[in-house]
């Protein structure tokens, strides 16, 4: 910091906090629970306001609600030579971390709409610079400015190494100006920076991460002004490698026929599966809500149609996408009333670092449990005990009663937005993150998507 300050920067020190949805939604705070993740604690950068500015009473709800200070914020407008800088620990031993800078809101003439759309690549474990040996990229010191201009980002670089930082473990996410509204002003774009770490070897280190993040947040505005030097769009990884999954349709159709066999005595609908979300830059070009995907992963659900639509500030999604409701699917506590998710393991064909899905209320989009591919394994040889490539395949049953039975998730009620009531419609959706190949997330084209068919009694 005081490298920074005697590099021309007025420093202001913000918080890092765990950015939970379903505790703003029961706070009354948001109006849905926006698709949380169950399964992972997602961070988020706290944010002080540039000087001179204020943080938005609104806003500054969201962060007292969470328990933090209230003086910053997780959603947060950004000059056109500013930056926000991450100075600290990676997380500890992890199948999956990533970095990810949005673009959460937008004003389109008089209206705002709220975006949450990613903005270009994320810095997973895979491609962050820290002091680590290369491999090892957990629990290591690592640097991470987030800045729309390049010369900014070199003067925060050479104030660093001054102070004895390495600029090995120096990385940058880009603001591009060419496609973004850089500014302090209310008709700014409001930004966002979530750390997404997933699945922790440990998980009392993990917990201990996320509750006491060994790392600070720095707000950085120059005391002078300088001609800008913007970034232009930086170039993304590519997905896909080539190789796919579609040789095992066949085996994913012969298990369909073996779990329909099984029921055979039961009433059988099978689920539509789509792709859930659109692609950050699609969403920022078509100003549509994102959803807040990550360029590490994809991600499908039990719709027939992709999220496309436009939508104000704090959205409630009781008021967008009547598909998740109507029809209704629901799971009542009816005996034999439950739903079979089976699909190919993206991890076991080297598609994905961990897949997973999660049950949602489809009113308020609140997650209640999530299965993942640590569940799976040996799951599909039960259906298919003949075929060798079962081994790739899963399936997973969800009840309101498992009954003891093995490879079954009980979804919870009675509980507010941690359940889903036997009347609430609901939905399944699928994540599926970094293919190590390409060290970004799956390409949709090569992959079998998941599949889900509910069984109930005749009559």
């Amino acid at each position: 910091m005081e490298a920074l300050e005697q590099a021309g920067f007025t420093v202001q020190e913000g918080e890092i906090g765990y950015f939970d949805l379903i505790r703003l939604y029961d706070s009354e705070v948001l109006p849905s629970a926006y698709g949380n993740n169950p399964a992972t604690r997602y961070l988020a950068y706290f944010v002080p306001p540039a000087p001179g500015y204020s943080v938005d009473e609104r806003i500054a709800l969201i962060a007292k609600a969470l328990g933090m200070s209230g003086n910053t914020s997780a959603f947060w407008h950004l000059g056109p030579d500013e930056a926000v800088v991450f100075v600290g620990r990676t997380p500890p031993e992890c199948r999956y971390f990533g970095y990810e800078h949005y673009i959460l809101g937008r004003t389109y003439g008089t209206e705002a709409r709220w975006l949450f759309a990613n903005i270009a690549d994320s810095l997973n474990n895979l491609v962050i610079n820290t002091n680590g040996t290369p491999g090892d990229p957990y629990n290591q010191t690592t640097m991470i400015v987030a800045t729309a201009d390049r010369g900014i980002n070199e003067r925060i670089r050479t104030a660093a190494v001054s102070a004895g930082y390495s600029d090995s473990i120096m990385n940058t996410l880009v603001f591009p100006s060419s496609i973004l509204k850089m500014g302090l002003e209310d008709d700014a774009d409001t930004f966002a920076i979530f750390i997404r770490p997933a699945l922790f070897t440990d998980k009392e280190a993990g917990d201990e991460y996320i509750e006491n993040t060994p790392a600070t947040i720095l707000r950085l505005t120059p005391n002078t002004t300088a001609e800008l030097d913007p970034y232009g769009y930086p170039v993304l990884r590519v997905k896909g490698t080539g190789q796919t999954e579609l040789d095992l349709t066949d085996d994913l159709n012969e298990l369909r026929d073996a779990i329909l066999e099984r029921y055979s005595g039961l009433n059988a609908m099978e689920l539509p599966t789509s792709q859930g979300v659109p692609a950050g830059i699609d969403a920022i070009q078509r100003g549509v809500d994102a959803v807040g995907p990550s360029s590490d992963a994809m991600y499908l659900w039990t719709a027939n149609q992709t999220v496309s639509s436009p939508t104000p500030p704090f959205f409630d999604t009781t008021q967008y996408y009547d598909f998740l409701r109507d029809p209704p699917i629901t799971l009542g506590n009816t005996t034999g009333e439950f739903i079979i998710v089976y699909g190919v393991n993206h991890v076991a064909t080297g598609k994905a670092t961990y897949a997973s899905f999660t049950v949602y209320g489809a009113d308020v989009w609140n997650g209640v449990g999530t299965v993942t591919d640590a569940d799976f394994n040996g799951t599909a040889e039960d259906y298919l005990p003949d075929n060798p490539d079962a081994k790739y395949l899963y399936v997973y049953r969800i009840a309101r009663d498992c009954e003891g039975e093995p490879n079954c998730f009980e979804i919870p009620s009675g509980m507010g937005s941690y359940g889903i009531e036997p009347d609430q419609p609901l939905f399944i959706a699928w994540r599926g993150y970094l293919e190590s190949a390409t060290k970004t997330g799956p390409s949709y084209s090569e992959i079998v998507y998941d599949r889900a068919i509910k069984f109930e009694p005749v009559g």
